[in-house]
């Protein structure tokens, strides 16, 4: 957020071809001037010129998309000592439907606005370190998602198959049925058996491409997290994925101002829903999902295996608190003591 005054904002709404920028001015809210610029380094160096012409003055850089179609100009722009702030885009945006303004030029300003009422604006993610571990994370998640639904296609199909393969490959553990389904021979004749024998070998064989990938990917993942943040990794409950996704979305020492503002970039603050005697909190659906998710993932895997986490919840149930009240309370619990270890122990290259 902004804690000084300045004397210009840039609003930028990035694209993955092009960006637009419209210059407001701090004091005054006035628009100044706007520009549409490709998305490249000459594309990047006319964005600064034409902030640099409106003099030595203060500026700060709201940037929709910084670790998407903004990450390019984001890091041009930081190697060159300006200010970077993200704008989250709207929610109906974000979900595909017709939340947009009337055109990219009012989206950019809109940026700039959000940042001068102080009602949005994030330091970027920025360390290179932690941004390779979002990506190999990215990745194999989505092999993941697609070796299970390989491997669904693959039962269904079985369901359907003529009875002699429905009969041979039905009841079998998964690893004897992936082992029955790579062996499979289809011959020659044209019948629905060889195609459906054929379709079998080939996404049995994809899963084992797909869970060779994961587990190369995982390695990888792991190895870079030893050197980053080894402590981490010795936390009960965090394993390579929660932690890649703890540092993904940390970034770097102070991206984020406080533990508080950690919470609640998590998703785990608690929002008030209290009504006439009753006193609760709810969920909070905002946030980065994929920093709640590895957060609620540890809080699973230390109410399942740790004896000091299955005493906070049993007392905390004792005290009137639903299940999944006390999980949110220790994922709060989480996002406080994990921010404190990332700031103090962690340092990216």
């Amino acid at each position: 957020m902004l804690a000084q005054p300045v004397d210009l904002v840039i609003g930028v709404d990035t694209h993955a071809s092009s960006h637009t920028l419209v210059v407001v001015d701090g004091a005054s809210g006035r628009t100044r001037s706007s520009l549409q610029v490709s998305a490249c380094r000459r594309g990047y160096r006319q964005a600064l010129r034409l902030a640099e012409r409106q003099g030595a003055v203060a500026r700060v850089w709201a940037i929709e998309g910084t670790g998407s179609y903004g990450a390019g100009l984001t890091r041009f722009l930081t190697e060159r000592g300006e200010r970077v702030l993200e704008i989250e885009r709207p929610a109906r945006e974000r979900a595909g439907s017709r939340g947009r303004l009337k055109s990219d030029r009012l989206d950019a300003e809109r940026a700039a606005r959000q940042l001068l009422a102080g009602t949005a604006g994030a330091t970027p993610r920025l360390g290179e370190a932690t941004q390779a571990l979002r990506a190999l994370a990215t990745t194999r998640e989505g092999a993941v998602s697609a070796c299970t639904q390989a491997l669904n296609q693959l039962r269904a199909l079985i369901v359907s198959a003529p009875p002699e393969l429905r009969e041979r490959l039905q009841g079998l553990s998964e690893a004897r049925l992936l082992t029955a389904c790579a062996r499979l021979r289809p011959d020659q004749s044209g019948s629905q058996r060889a195609a459906v024998a054929l379709a079998l070998r080939s996404l049995a064989s994809r899963v084992r491409q797909l869970r060779h990938e994961a587990h190369t990917l995982e390695k990888e993942l792991t190895h870079r997290i030893k050197q980053l943040a080894p402590e981490l990794l010795d936390r009960p409950g965090v394993g390579p994925i929660s932690a890649a996704r703890l540092l993904a979305a940390w970034s770097h020492p102070g991206r984020v101002r406080s533990e508080a503002a950690f919470a609640r970039l998590a998703g785990t603050a608690p929002i008030p829903a209290s009504s006439g005697k009753t006193i609760r909190h709810r969920l909070d659906r905002g946030g980065d999902r994929q920093l709640n998710r590895a957060l609620h993932t540890i809080a699973l895997t230390l109410r399942r295996t740790d004896p000091t986490t299955q005493a906070y919840i049993t007392r905390r149930e004792s005290e009137g608190k639903t299940s999944r009240e006390a999980i949110r309370s220790l994922k709060r619990y989480l996002a406080r003591s994990l921010y404190r270890q990332l700031e103090k122990t962690t340092n990216p290259t």
